[in-house]
């Protein structure tokens, strides 16, 4: 039987028309701060960031008549719109065939360790009112005739809990959460960047009091850099993450997230050594994950010398062509690399393949109109022999069609449709890809509600640090909505942001004003152009999927180095247009320095390979082998059970990153509850732990 949709539903799910922005309120007043003219706008709670995580926050505090605006450096722009997730991982207990149950998906949630268990649990609890209120709001999940959601396997998820509206199901969550917002009349002001947090108030006692941002339309003769400030008692942090972070990422250009700004705000960051990297195809064209059908139809696989000869690179890798064609299919769905799955020619050996035909400085791509080319001396490719996961799966769906193409046009021709909108054609061409910075799983420190160690500020989406070493894929959108929707609760209960801030900020705005003008130096010899490239090159060639002790711990004495530099000299502009870009690098080069302080603290205090990377030891125990022998260069050490249990946290204390570890918040799966016992709770607000900081104003 071969699938049949009309184009109309192909493009329908493919082309997303995002809906219009309204008017932005004007400014309230004016502030005259060392000479600058600066509009001032007041709120309850502001929300940084358009994604479906900001969304989210932004629709349910308004919902609970906080007092709400956004702030968005580019709407509809960011990961969730642009590249963002096919997928959504959510509670199956309404499945006709298999059953689900809490507990169980927290674990896996958890399972990959450095992650807190009360957090897996929340996010696992809330999956059903996110899924359920993303269907009322029109999110098109795929059902069947009894009501139950469709769903499949999906990487670090034996169960089967993923969904799917098609390569665009991240933008539609998008779409219908930001329809919802202007529904709700919520304010929108585009084109306008974070630059500072202020706060009021030192150590334990800080608290936030708004946003100074640089906003291009805010431009004028008194004010040249296009300073406005946003007064707020509520700051949500839900700007992404630092997509800019890595030379070779799948990540939309402009995703700065706000690692640094947090950094510089004082807060928290945990977990900042885990990300995601897999297999996609590059930002220079346009990004995406090549998870999926993309890879379960099992197209050629070859790369190309700069004198145009092809290599059929895998086949050095892999013993046979069923064990290579059957791996290539299991990137589907164990699509992230991981350390381990280099051993034993598991499916991460394909990734190693291609990460190290790119530092030959080949090209690498997919042939869907090819299948795949056998191993030397080994039969033909043919779906009769392949493992028997594998050739189950495809039976199921019908995939027994000659061409990759064809496999590929009857399980996804989504998957098809999307690239052409693009101007690329994988039905006539091969599409070039790599191994690419996906995901930051860790970020700003939270609890369960989403507080971060300042009063007042919060964190959602992949700006937060709620992820540990690996999650479900997916679950990075169900955990923005869960916190989303928990951040507001805490918010409204909280009664600080029911009305517009009227508190004076001059002397915070002040302060960031200097702190502003510290970095911007016309004459410096350090140009955005420079940083960039001195950032992204460090990051993707020593802190990518294979590491080493001695190029992490360079790394990061280059990377204070740099930081040293800004310090001293800023970072030079030419037009005025570039200041906010200027601070976004300033803030960028403070992340990396975070990320790989917490790597190299993690690596010389013996933590071993986990996640996204591997740590290459010619001590380590762990030996990935290829068809052609063993790969010294890649033995690595093994991960210690007792790194699973703990978090490593980073702050930015005057000039210094100061790292500590703290074990991970543990959960008592086994405690019940009892209604009349812990109604109360809830009726008074006990439910939401307010302290003299967050509680109620007097």
């Amino acid at each position: 039987m071969s699938l049949s949709v009309s184009q109309h539903i192909l493009d329908a799910l493919t082309d997303v028309a995002m809906p219009r922005l309204g008017g932005e309120p004007d400014p309230v007043d004016h502030l005259t701060v060392a000479g600058f003219d600066i509009p001032v706008f007041r709120c309850g709670g502001l929300v940084i960031g358009s994604g479906a995580a900001g969304l989210r926050a932004a629709v349910e505090m308004k919902r609970r008549a906080v007092d709400v605006a956004i702030i968005s450096q580019s709407a509809w722009g960011g990961t969730s719109a642009c590249s963002g997730s096919d997928k959504q991982t959510l509670h199956t207990a309404n499945t006709k065939d298999q059953g689900d149950n809490f507990k169980a998906m927290a674990a896996a949630i958890r399972a990959g360790g450095a992650m807190d268990e009360d957090t897996a649990y929340v996010e696992a609890v809330g999956s059903v009112r996110a899924m359920a209120s993303l269907q009322y709001l029109g999110l098109p999940l795929p059902q069947d005739d009894l009501g139950g959601t469709l769903r499949y396997q999906t990487d670090h998820d034996e169960v089967g809990r993923a969904t799917s509206c098609g390569p665009r199901t991240s933008r539609l969550m998008v779409k219908v959460l930001a329809e919802e917002a202007l529904r709700l009349g919520i304010p929108f002001y585009n084109h306008t960047t974070a630059a500072k947090v202020l706060t009021e108030g030192q150590g334990d006692h800080a608290r936030v009091v708004g946003v100074l941002t640089i906003r291009p339309k805010a431009s004028s003769k008194a004010n040249p850099y296009g300073l406005a400030l946003f007064q707020c008692a509520a700051l949500v942090f839900a700007a992404g993450g630092p997509g800019e972070l890595y030379r070779d990422s799948v990540f939309p250009n402009g995703c700065f997230g706000t690692l640094g700004l947090a950094l510089e705000t004082g807060l928290e960051l945990v977990n900042i050594t885990e990300s995601q990297f897999g297999i996609g195809t590059r930002r220079e064209g346009f990004p995406w994950n090549l998870s999926g059908t993309y890879v379960q139809v099992i197209p050629h696989i070859f790369s190309r010398d700069a004198a145009g000869n092809e290599h059929h690179f895998l086949a050095n890798y892999y013993r046979t062509t069923q064990e290579m064609a059957s791996n290539i299919f299991r990137k589907g769905y164990q699509w992230p690399f991981h350390a381990s799955r280099m051993l034993d020619f598991q499916s991460s050996l394909v990734d190693l393949a291609i990460f190290r035909e790119n530092q030959k400085g080949r090209q690498v791509f997919l042939d869907f109109n090819r299948n795949l080319l056998p191993s030397p001396g080994d039969a033909p490719f043919s779906l009769d022999r392949l493992d028997d996961d594998v050739a189950a799966y495809l039976s199921a769906a019908g995939a027994g069609q000659d061409l990759p193409i064809d496999r590929l046009r009857h399980m996804n021709p989504l998957a098809i449709e999307l690239y052409k909108r693009y101007k690329v054609d994988i039905t006539a061409a091969p599409l070039e890809f790599a191994v690419n910075n996906q995901h930051m799983n860790g970020g700003i420190a939270v609890d369960i509600w989403g507080r971060t160690n300042i009063a007042g500020i919060y964190a959602v989406g992949e700006a937060a640090g709620t992820h540990g070493a690996t999650r479900p894929g997916g679950s990075a959108l169900n955990a923005g909505q869960v916190f989303g929707t928990r951040v507001a609760e805490h918010v409204a209960a909280s009664g600080h942001a029911a009305k517009p801030s009227d508190q004076d900020a001059s002397a915070q705005a002040l302060v960031a004003v200097k702190d502003i003008k510290a970095v911007l130096k016309a004459d410096s010899p350090q140009t955005i152009r420079g940083v960039r490239a001195d950032i992204q090159a460090r990051m993707s060639d020593h802190a990518g999927i294979l590491c080493t002790a001695t190029d992490v711990a360079q790394a990061h004495v280059e990377a204070q180095q740099l930081n040293t530099a800004i310090r001293r000299h800023g970072i030079s502009f030419a037009r005025t247009s570039e200041v906010g870009r200027v601070l976004q690098w300033q803030q960028m080069a403070l992340a990396s320095e975070a990320v790989l302080s917490a790597l190299d603290f993690y690596i010389s205090q013996g933590g071993g390979s986990r996640g996204a990377r591997a740590i290459c030891d010619p001590e380590g125990a762990s030996l990935p082998e290829a068809r052609t022998g063993p790969l010294p260069e890649t033995r690595f050490r093994p991960e210690r059970t007792e790194d699973m249990q703990t978090q490593i946290l980073v702050q930015l204390d005057g000039t210094k990153m100061v790292i500590r570890t703290r074990p991970n918040r543990q959960f008592d799966e086994n405690a019940t509850s009892v209604f009349e016992r812990d109604w109360p709770a809830w009726l008074t607000g006990g439910i939401y732990d307010l302290g003299d900081a967050d509680g109620p104003p007097a």
